[in-house]
């Protein structure tokens, strides 16, 4: 069943655009005006390093590549303005630039501004994105994930 008496599972993607300078890569989101990470939906049947490419040059402009899969996390439920209930599956990437010095822009609708920001002066983000930002960075070869029992 669909609809807001249910609850949707949806499985998204998070990016981690990491600079060379250390930098990372934050939008503006136009729905909440909240600074985040880049993310969405992966379409059906889409692989989640090609739909965490697709979102990041949806969103800024940028063509990124996928160096490993940092964590998979469950979100907690949201609302949405349609009345939509929804949890999220949410695979965290690393990523770098593919052609150093690209300029990001705010791409689409999604996105209000986008910005690079070293990790010691962030504009104001929930604590979702501070963990994500941290177990993408932590140098771990092997995904994050919340260990089982």
């Amino acid at each position: 069943m669909v609809g807001p008496d249910h609850l949707l599972w949806l499985a998204g993607v998070n990016a981690v655009v990491r600079r060379e300078d250390g930098q990372v890569l934050l939008h503006r989101r136009s729905d909440t005006g909240e600074w985040s990470l880049l993310s969405g939906i992966l379409e059906p049947g889409e692989d989640p390093a090609a739909g965490v490419v697709r979102e990041v040059w949806e969103e800024a402009g940028l063509r990124v590549v996928p160096e490993r899969l940092a964590a998979v996390t469950v979100s907690p439920p949201v609302r949405h303005p349609n009345g939509d209930r929804a949890q999220y599956l949410e695979h965290v990437f690393l990523c770098r630039l593919e052609v150093a010095g690209q300029q990001a822009r705010a791409a689409d609708d999604e996105t209000l501004e986008v910005g690079w920001f070293p990790m010691d002066a962030l504009p104001a983000v929930r604590q979702s994105v501070h963990e994500r930002l941290r177990l993408a960075l932590s140098g771990r070869p092997e995904a994050w994930f919340t260990p089982a029992g």
